[in-house]
């Protein structure tokens, strides 16, 4: 049905409108967090590197009028002009010369940039070329001050303190609400009426497990809260936190985190394999409510814990995974550079995860904005480099940095995703590997002969990989991805400007200074042990405030720190630092948690907020910065299919075992997935079991901001874009859901009118106003003149699912 046939048939349901949200791209240019910091991970370093000695207001002579050390230099461009038009790369001349495509248009001019970073300047101009603002931020110059950083706000000891007198007392349910109505009357606002009960259990359901209620569990919430609101609330939350959807739906949020993909992404993109068993681990770390600090350490150092027995060794070293799928640079030649590159990506990763920190802006000079010293930086490095990575992928053409896997203990219950190898199986692989190595003999000399030589012998090493995973009894081998320590550690040297034939003087493994007064003596192995210690100490100034944000931000809507990835100096000061502190402290006192901060949160009055407009509210807090009413959020990717799914009928609440990209085996995964269609439309599992493959991520997430898993990210973006709702108008997932849903409404004996009130419950969890009913049984005598009687309730389905109602929570 044609896109335009079917806004035909699908208008006028709905009383509020059908789309999902109004068509149009924002037009204010202002860059993400996510924004600024690839451009600092990514672009900075290479302009200092690269350009600066030539190209800044420091430079002895500014070639070509052309300064990049600013905003505004970059923008105004040189003599001939911008050098960078934001949003279009092929038009900005900045990438033409680092290309070097033109021989009169060369940068930098003595040598040619690798393809990685010319892709990551590409990306970036693609972006907008974000390029944090001059003057925003105060920028470290010189020697820089330790003991004086300590004294920014982040790097003080959280301290909870008593909430501030109010005089509206009986609003409040907790010190949450003390704390927030304290800064309302400050500025003479209160905070607009709670939410209608089905509204609020449509909310809590979806932040909880990221699933629709049950009509029926809305209808017992609701004379339960008629009767006792809080001891109704506080029923459906203990049961939604008992779930194992709980964990489904919050461990997604920490794999936005921890960069979580089944591939190396890049230039090349070479499958992870077992990157699915790290994916596992975090969704029953949360479901049984691991403590944070103890889920911390695991992570950064599981492989060096006391496990009590194999089956928590297992656990223990699949944790570790979160250093091991990161993005890499598989084709990098040089064995230094990519360990160099691998743990200064390790660092960035559990810097920012843990702390909210750039650290590795850190890599090439001191850092701009934070007291962070290029030496503490390598300080880190030398207790990643001491880490050996096990990552997997085998040697092929453009794979040149393989590396072993780490084998989990065989009693420890870990998940055999593989079947075993027949020996019939195993008898035909040894055999396509023969008439391989047959092919090869024959081949003649000559470079096509040497090609094909290369492919072949790439085939050879992709069948190896497959007989690798199996004992030689045709059992399933037990690999995971992760660390260990190499054999001997070692302290790193200050390479100048990153580069590797600079090395300067050597630093001790150690840590950043501002944030402890002592370093740490460091034990025979890499430091690991000692850095997750020290980041899951409750005297760590950040880690408990750092992850109680991210739990606030994901109920509320919005952080205390509005950059939750970042509380340094180019980063947002908390809107209520002493709220922040409290459930920080709380956070550590209550033994890390999360489910009791979680059921804190929303047990507050604050949280049971409408979305209600107030106009003398908003005047004075347009961003709701103050926390007067709650937002209305629009699903994330994975709720909305899981959605859709679940209402359908089709939704498979068992996890699956492993992963397709397991199944597919080593090697390059771009022409596989690319191939194999979109594995969303056909997989009936939740969504956070999809296959994560960097750089092919399915339509179905991409379209609704599902995060760049090469990145650090704690806050998605919320887009509006036409192919949202085209989506939802024209893709074949969502007309199939529709079309069970409608099967579900038509099975039963009822009356049209009590299906329709069905399908409202279902959709929106509530019944449908008399001017929705009406419209909706015009529709169906009217469309159903010309349609069967399926299609015309599939195609009023669809219009549900449209509905911007349906899209939020």
């Amino acid at each position: 049905m044609k896109s335009l046939a079917r806004l035909a048939i699908l208008g006028g349901v709905l009383s509020a409108g059908w789309f999902a949200a109004p068509l149009g791209l924002a037009g204010e240019e202002s860059a993400t967090p996510e924004q600024v910091a690839f451009f600092e991970k990514n672009i900075r370093p290479v302009l200092v590197r690269e350009c600066y000695s030539c190209h800044a207001t420091t430079a002895p002579k500014v070639r070509g009028g052309l300064t990049l050390d600013s905003r505004d230099g970059l923008r105004k461009g040189g003599q001939t002009g911008p050098v960078v038009v934001p949003g279009d790369p092929a038009k900005s001349l900045l990438l033409k010369a680092i290309k070097q495509e033109q021989d009169d248009l060369k940068m930098p001019p003595k040598k040619k940039l690798a393809g990685e970073v010319v892709a990551d300047f590409e990306k970036w101009i693609a972006m907008g070329a974000p390029y944090p603002r001059d003057g925003s931020t105060k920028v470290t110059k010189g020697e820089i001050d330790i003991e004086k950083g300590r004294r920014f706000w982040a790097f003080q000891p959280p301290r909870k303190t008593p909430p501030p007198a109010l005089r509206d007392t009986a609003w409040p349910k907790g010190d949450i609400d003390r704390f927030l109505l304290a800064g309302l009357e400050a500025k003479g606002l209160k905070p607009v009426a709670d939410a209608d009960p089905r509204a609020l259990i449509r909310r809590v359901t979806f932040d909880l497990t990221g699933l629709p209620p049950a009509p029926d569990d809305v209808e017992v919430f609701v004379k339960d809260s008629a009767a006792n609101p809080q001891a109704a609330l506080e029923t459906v939350v203990d049961r939604l936190l008992a779930s194992a959807q709980f964990g489904e739906r919050w461990g997604r949020h920490w794999l936005d985190v921890a960069r979580y993909a089944e591939s190396s992404g890049r230039a090349n993109n070479f499958a992870y394999p077992h990157a699915w068993r790290y994916r596992d681990y975090v969704i029953a770390a949360f479901n049984a409510d691991k403590p944070f600090d103890q889920f911390l350490r695991e992570q950064l150092a599981g492989d060096l814990l006391s496990a009590r027995d194999d089956a928590q060794k297992s656990e223990f070293l699949t944790a570790t995974g979160f250093l091991a799928i990161g993005p890499k640079t598989h084709n990098e030649r040089n064995p230094r550079q990519f360990q160099m590159d691998l743990a200064d990506e390790q660092i960035d990763a559990t810097f920012q995860a843990f702390q909210a920190l750039t650290v590795a802006c850190a890599r090439c000079h001191d850092h701009k904005f934070d007291p962070i010293p290029q030496k503490d930086y390598y300080a880190l490095s030398g207790i990643f480099r001491s880490t050996e990575t096990c990552y997997g992928t085998i040697r092929l053409l453009q794979s040149n940095q393989p590396s072993p896997l780490v084998t989990l203990p065989k009693d420890g219950g870990a998940t055999v995703a593989l079947e075993p190898l027949t020996a019939e199986r195993r008898s035909g692989i040894d055999k396509q590997i023969q008439d391989v190595r047959d092919q090869i003999a024959k081949l003649p000399t000559g470079q096509d002969s040497f090609l094909r030589r290369i492919l072949l012998q790439n085939r050879i090493a992709t069948l190896q990989s497959q007989l690798a995973l199996y004992e030689s009894d045709g059992t399933p081998k037990l690999l995971a991805m992760g660390v260990r320590d190499r054999p001997f550690a070692s302290d790193s040297r200050v390479y100048n400007r990153g580069e590797l034939d600079q090395p300067g003087e050597t630093v001790r493994r150690g840590f950043p200074q501002v944030l402890t007064s002592r370093q740490p003596a460091m034990s025979r192995g890499s430091g690991r042990r000692e850095l997750a210690d020290w980041i899951a100490s409750k005297d760590n100034p950040l880690t408990a405030r750092v992850m109680a944000n991210r739990v606030w931000l994901h109920l509320i809507g919005r952080g205390l720190v509005a950059t939750p990835d970042n509380f340094g100096a180019s980063g947002q000061a908390p809107s209520h630092l002493a709220l922040l502190d409290y459930l920080a402290v709380s956070f550590v006192e209550d033994g890390w948690s999360v489910k009791k901060l979680i059921r804190t949160i929303v047990l507050s009055r604050a949280y049971r907020l409408s979305s209600q407009f107030d106009e003398k509210n908003f005047e004075a807090d347009p961003d709701n910065v103050l926390v007067w009413r709650m937002p209305k959020r629009r699903l994330e990717a994975e709720a909305l299919r899981d959605a859709m799914l679940a209402l359908a009928g089709r939704l498979d609440l068992t996890p699956p075992k492993g992963s397709p990209v397991e199944r597919a085996g080593e090697g390059n995964v771009g022409f596989r997935f690319r191939a194999g269609g979109d594995a969303a439309g056909s997989e009936t599992h939740r969504t956070v079991y999809l296959p994560i493959v960097r750089d092919l991520v399915p339509e179905a997430l991409t379209l609704f901001d599902f995060p760049d898993p090469s990145l650090i990210i704690g806050e998605r973006a919320t887009t509006t874009i036409p192919a949202q709702s085209l989506y939802l108008m024209n893709n074949p997932f969502v007309i199939r859901q529709a079309e069970a849903l409608a099967d579900r409404l038509l099975a039963s004996s009822e009356e049209d009118a009590d299906k329709l009130a069905r399908a409202y419950r279902l959709c929106y969890s509530r019944p449908p106003s008399d001017k929705e009913l009406k419209n909706a049984q015009k529709f169906l005598e009217d469309y159903g003149r010309k349609q069967s009687r399926r299609s015309t309730w599939a195609a009023l389905c669809q219009a549900l699912f449209a509905g911007a109602e349906f899209s939020h929570r």
